[in-house]
């Protein structure tokens, strides 16, 4: 007897993924009715992992037997990697003042070192929840929420392929990183509501802010403009362009090392994906310093932002969100994790007198990335939201390597 999936054809999981994709996107864009109550309490990046692997669950599609992921993770990930980070403009982000830069910082710091905190602090009382061997192993997983919550989905992923994941610590993992950062996120939301009570008694001074509403408004309508084909086929042909060419130096890079120095394969600098990732981001921050930056003002990074949503509903098909029940313990390691980010940005907002809207978008520009980075910047003001989008294609650009750094340091402390 058959226990395989009902659909086998590639091509038709694919049609049903971008049907989930399409029906998500649109129900979360509406402004009335049942489904804006909905996504206030469910988040729509939840809601992509999640159809897609409630289709899995029914045997109606499977993530093992499908190549999707497989494509997705080595064409569209670095694809959207190049066009996230095509877009950073330093010199913007070095006008948002140092205060902005510190508290971005000091959330990535948070993170690189809250993870291996994490799993010291948990080790003492249940050495058991941080523990296991070979793909399972609990720092492995731990790798790809460090991604997550230093870059994105794309440094998500790319962590899982470095660091070798196995799928069934990978669905727990997802669970976790998806909830622990949206407990942080409504803690944000309730500052960003407060905001100017939190700068009074801090202290700071928020004048800057409201120049910088002014300054972004101004620039953002002076350069957004309609993409038109030729626009679009020079994205697609950047993007792509330099995967070729990560993929190519991949395949030179990872097996000389591996015949010359395979002691370096602890480190994963024998994988190929590791070169690939790390071309692909280097590649696109380059090409920032160059006048295809300006793709950014026709969609460069929405078209990297679709590839990545495409990535995201692959690997819903191979989570399993009852796997967070088999290692609730892991709940802790998050929420440790996440407690000394936030502990760290608050002392550090409070030393230097940051207003709030630093913090809050600081923050989710490491853990919430450009799905909401944008979504608390707009809750101080709307004309805002290209702030968090600017900081959280830096969090992309620094994503692949402070993750990674953060990875090594797991492994060296966990049990």
């Amino acid at each position: 007897m058959d226990n395989g999936p009902l659909i086998h054809n590639d091509a038709t999981v694919f049609g049903i993924l971008m049907a989930i994709l399409g029906f998500v996107f649109w129900s979360s864009s509406r402004v009335s009715g049942f489904w804006p109550r909905f996504y206030r309490i469910v988040p729509s990046l939840l809601v992509c992992y999640f159809l897609p692997s409630l289709f899995g669950t029914a045997g109606i599609i499977s993530g093992e037997e499908s190549n999707l992921y497989f494509v997705a993770s080595r064409y569209l990930l670095p694809t959207s990697l190049v066009l996230l980070t095509l877009s950073i403009d330093f010199k913007a982000i070095l006008r948002l003042g140092p205060k902005a830069l510190i508290m971005f910082l000091t959330g990535t710091v948070g993170i690189l070192i809250g993870g291996p905190l994490a799993i010291i602090i948990v080790s003492w009382v249940s050495p058991e929840t941080v523990g296991g061997h070979g793909v399972d192993a609990v720092w492995r997983g731990l790798t790809t929420v460090a991604g997550s919550w230093i870059g994105g989905g794309a440094n998500q992923t790319a962590m899982k392929e470095v660091f070798e994941v196995g799928d069934q610590v990978f669905s727990a993992m997802i669970t976790v990183d998806v909830i622990v950062a949206n407990i942080w996120m409504a803690f944000i939301l309730i500052a960003a509501g407060k905001s100017e009570q939190i700068d009074r008694w801090n202290k700071a001074d928020s004048t800057a802010i409201d120049q910088l509403k002014n300054r972004v408004a101004a620039e953002q309508a002076k350069s957004a403009r309609i993409p038109n084909l030729t626009d679009l086929m020079s994205i697609l042909a950047v993007g792509f362009l330099v995967t070729g060419v990560a993929h190519a130096g991949a395949d030179q890079i990872g097996p000389w090392i591996a015949d010359n120095a395979p002691g370096l394969a602890e480190y994963s600098l024998t994988s190929k994906f590791f070169w690939l990732v790390v071309i692909a981001t280097t590649g696109g921050l380059l090409l920032s310093f160059t006048r295809l930056r300006s793709l950014e003002s026709v969609g460069a990074s929405r078209i990297g932002s679709a590839c990545l949503y495409v990535l995201v509903a692959t690997i819903g098909m191979k989570m399993n969100l009852l796997a967070i029940f088999e290692n609730p313990g892991l709940f802790a390691v998050g929420l440790i994790w996440i407690a000394i980010h936030a502990g760290l940005l608050i002392l550090v907002a409070k030393l230097i007198r940051a207003p709030v809207f630093f913090l809050a978008v600081g923050s989710q520009a490491n853990v919430g990335g450009a799905a909401s980075a944008p979504i608390v910047a707009s809750a101080f003001h709307p004309s805002l939201a290209p702030v968090g989008v600017l900081l959280a294609v830096l969090g992309y650009a620094l994503g692949t390597y402070a993750a990674y750094g953060c990875g090594l340091l797991m492994k060296a402390v966990a049990p």
